[in-house]
């Protein structure tokens, strides 16, 4: 068998180097083999990377992390021959009501020169990170003292060449849904995107998470894995006229 690519790993070891602070590198080899899906759900982008992950399943990446907490998501490029993706990382610990109306940190393409990748990731991405955890942060202070952090999101999965999610027990989030391309299947109480070519569905969901970001409501699309279909659902079937969705 042919030795495995190990030039993501090696990009982001090296990357790791060079950037400010202490920064560590963990590499996952067998990301799509694992149920380790809170990787790509907590990548805080709404831009080329949410694209990307809607688009192509993610095999293998890496993950770097400083001292202080902040991380970064590193993933190749697929359909170009040399370089890689690289966005920032939601933080785990803040209430998903604190992220209500703050612009992601979205994350860029670079090359395989990993120099100049951690230029770029000093000058671009980080400062946008900081802005928008700055941001995250002021808006988590004032929040009342009696509010309950628990984090509300909305999760979508692959099945077979449709985007699913549950149906949601808010009508302003299930309205949402409808508005951006999802039709109600009252069988199987799911809201399922269909149509269009793969860049539109990306749009459609790109466009939900920012309408439910407004709402203080986390959205998370994992990536296609091959061969398994998302929700424990039979594969999708030939669409047929879905019921129109009722408001409670």
């Amino acid at each position: 068998m042919p030795a495995p690519d190990d030039s993501l790993a090696s990009f982001a070891a090296v990357l790791a180097g060079e950037l400010p602070g202490q920064w560590s590198c963990q590499y996952h080899p067998e990301h799509a083999s694992t149920s380790d899906d809170e990787l790509t759900a907590d990548v805080w982008d709404m831009d080329q990377v949410a694209d990307a992950l809607a688009e192509h399943p993610v095999d293998h990446c890496a993950v770097l992390s400083r001292d202080d907490g902040t991380r970064l998501f590193v993933m190749e490029h697929t359909g170009h021959d040399d370089g890689f993706l690289i966005a920032a990382m939601a933080p785990t610990d803040l209430p998903a009501e604190a992220f209500r109306g703050v612009r992601q940190p979205d994350g860029i393409a670079v090359d395989a020169n990993p120099f100049r990748a951690a230029k770029h990731v000093s000058l671009r991405l980080l400062p946008r990170y900081d802005q928008a955890l700055a941001q995250v942060r002021d808006n988590a202070s004032r929040l009342p003292a009696s509010r309950t952090p628990g984090e509300q999101r909305v999760v979508m999965t692959w099945s077979g060449k449709d985007i699913v999610t549950s149906e949601p027990d808010r009508d302003d989030i299930a309205q949402i849904l409808t508005e951006h391309g999802f039709a109600f299947d009252a069988p199987r109480h799911l809201f399922v995107l269909s149509e269009g070519h793969t860049s539109q569905v990306a749009a459609s969901v790109r466009a939900v998470g920012h309408r439910l970001a407004e709402l203080g409501v986390g959205a998370v699309l994992l990536p296609r894995r091959p061969g398994r279909p998302a929700l424990d659902t039979t594969p999708a079937q030939p669409p047929v006229a879905p019921a129109p969705y009722r408001t409670r």
